[in-house]
């Protein structure tokens, strides 16, 4: 584990090359964020959600958790919604999830994990729901599909919150999209599964 003296360190190479190549970056930072885009991905280490999409701070508002989960009774989840739609007036929500996700692997074994067993038991009910499609796969094959299935799931989950429906029902522009990272070569993918409507999600629910 790093030393918090390396910590800043690297902090202050930093804030000396970003002033390097704008000398105002800090200061247009400082007045305050309009990103049009509220990133809900996985908690990994290995998926920031600024670089692989090659935005600046600023330019992304993000919520991370375990295997992407967005549950109607998680209000930290729920408040960064509402924030990011009602006051920073996003215009898209991503759900971001990834190939090889160790929270949906975790969900397929009946070993004990612990205190997120309770957590991936939404992952756990997206598998049950949808068992006739792993038929034959290797397991591999099954993570990497019930991390689509997730993600779609989740997308679902977020057109479904009070805030999105209410701002559709309001007239508000919107989109809900559903994307998957590939870390093996850096590159997303759209599942096809994007809602922007009320009449999209009575078709699609």
């Amino acid at each position: 584990m790093p030393d918090l003296p390396e910590l800043f360190k690297r902090n202050q190479e930093w804030a000396a090359e970003m002033t390097a190549e704008n000398a105002s970056f800090f200061d247009d930072l400082a007045k305050g964020q309009t990103p049009e885009y509220l990133w809900i991905g996985c908690a990994d280490s290995r998926v920031p959600a600024n670089q692989i999409i090659n935005l600046a701070p600023g330019e992304v508002f993000v919520h991370r958790n375990i295997a992407n989960v967005v549950v109607h009774s998680d209000l930290n989840c729920l408040s960064v919604i509402q924030y990011a739609v009602e006051h920073l007036k996003v215009k898209s929500i991503i759900v971001c999830g990834h190939y090889g996700c160790g929270g949906v692997a975790a969900s397929l074994d009946d070993s004990d994990h612990g205190l997120i067993d309770n957590w991936l038991r939404h992952i756990k009910d997206i598998n049950r729901h949808n068992k006739d499609l792993f038929e034959g796969m290797t397991e591999a094959e099954k993570v990497d599909l019930l991390c689509e299935l997730n993600v779609k799931e989740q997308v679902l989950n977020v057109a479904n919150t009070t805030v999105v429906k209410n701002h559709w029902s309001n007239g508000g522009s919107l989109t809900v999209h559903g994307l998957i990272y590939d870390i093996k070569d850096g590159i997303l993918k759209n599942l096809e599964t994007s809602i922007c409507s009320l009449e999209d999600l009575d078709a699609r629910y």
